[in-house]
């Protein structure tokens, strides 16, 4: 039976990999058509342009993984059954979970990849790549600025802005507050603040700041005020794609100490920590699927199997994006926005199973 085993699981890895090189040139392809004229218009140095199709091509590789895999294993599962190799091995006594066995295998090598990629090279390809679309393509756009903040950034010190911008590194309508025991001891307020990075100051513009006292209060106002300050504005509202840069370790710990300054982007930034791990679980259950799909021959061929292959995998990227929305712009769970998916699937992977068994 490890001849059966193995040639599976190469039939299974190997396919994988050639339909990951044969849709990654196509994609990369593609993107350059779309921005060729930008890329010259920019002067963009080659060795600037190849590095971003590389992380590029890291990038979209880990986000259309259940893709790939799934239909490369409908793909080479389908010749499988169509040259009735599959009736061949089922009727030497092989049962239907012993023949699935060298599959589990692959989707575990594919699923260890995963892992990887999630945790470590797909968080640093997805800075490089999204660092170059904005200081290249969408310079001129407003991506970078934000709505209202108010956070607490430290035990006694609170601070609001109107508007951020984080490409500038300017707030709009500054205040901080200072309070202890729940008593206002001083604010400041600007019409704006900068930071200005050459002499590594703040500076505010009409800056007013009033201490309470027990009698009076103390006014102090200036046209102009550099300061410094123990918390970095541009670290107060994160770009929307931070959490896609980090690794996971550095992810949590960021949570964390967004949670503590309050703020309203955590189930994006949660979303991003569940999918590490719910992609490599998707793996397994993708893979489950494609085999209960593929492995009867059909009167249409390969052509049914995959026409029914691509419809389930538009199904599952369909559920697994407006659920992510609805963690992202709602009070919705994002772990259950990840995982409801999983489950789903998992129950027709199971129900396929047992009528591919039968």
């Amino acid at each position: 039976m490890k001849i059966l085993d193995w040639y599976i699981l190469k039939r299974y890895l190997i396919t994988f990999l050639m339909m990951l090189l044969l849709f990654i040139p196509i994609g990369i392809t593609v993107n350059l058509a779309e921005k060729i004229g930008k890329i010259l218009e920019n002067e963009v140095p080659f060795p600037e342009v190849a590095m971003f199709y590389l992380d590029f091509t890291i990038y979209f590789a880990h986000l259309l993984f259940p893709l790939f895999l799934f239909l490369s294993v409908i793909f080479f599962t389908s010749k499988l059954a169509n040259n009735t190799e599959v009736v061949a091995f089922l009727s030497s006594g092989v049962s239907f979970s012993r023949f699935l066995r060298p599959y589990m295998i692959g989707a575990t090598i594919v699923a260890g990849l995963a892992l990887l990629l999630g945790m470590y090279l797909a968080p640093e390809a997805s800075k490089g790549f999204n660092d170059f679309d904005y200081k290249y393509f969408k310079k001129n756009k407003k991506a970078q600025e934000t709505g209202s903040v108010y956070r607490q950034i430290t035990d006694h010190d609170f601070i609001y802005v109107s508007s951020f911008d984080a490409k500038n590194k300017m707030g709009q309508n500054f205040t901080l507050e200072h309070i202890v025991d729940n008593r206002l001891e001083y604010k400041m307020s600007a019409r704006n603040i900068r930071y200005i990075e050459k002499d590594s100051v703040y500076r505010m513009i009409d800056y007013v700041k009033r201490t309470i006292g027990k009698d009076n209060d103390i006014l102090e106002s200036e046209r102009r005020k550099d300061t410094v300050f123990s918390f970095d504005l541009d670290d107060l509202t994160p770009l929307e794609y931070i959490a896609e840069t980090l690794t996971y370790g550095d992810l949590n710990r960021f949570i964390e100490k967004e949670k503590q300054r309050g703020s309203s982007n955590i189930g994006r930034y949660e979303l991003v920590k569940y999918r590490k791990w719910s992609l490599p679980v998707s793996v397994y259950i993708l893979t489950i699927i494609a085999v209960a799909v593929s492995s009867i021959k059909r009167r249409g061929g390969m052509g049914v199997n995959l026409a029914f292959g691509i419809c389930i995998a538009m199904v599952f990227v369909f559920f697994d994006k407006i659920f992510g929305v609805m963690a992202e712009q709602s009070d919705f769970s994002p772990l259950v926005a990840v995982w409801f998916p999983n489950i789903i699937f998992g129950v027709l992977a199971a129900y396929l199973l047992y009528h591919a068994k039968r």
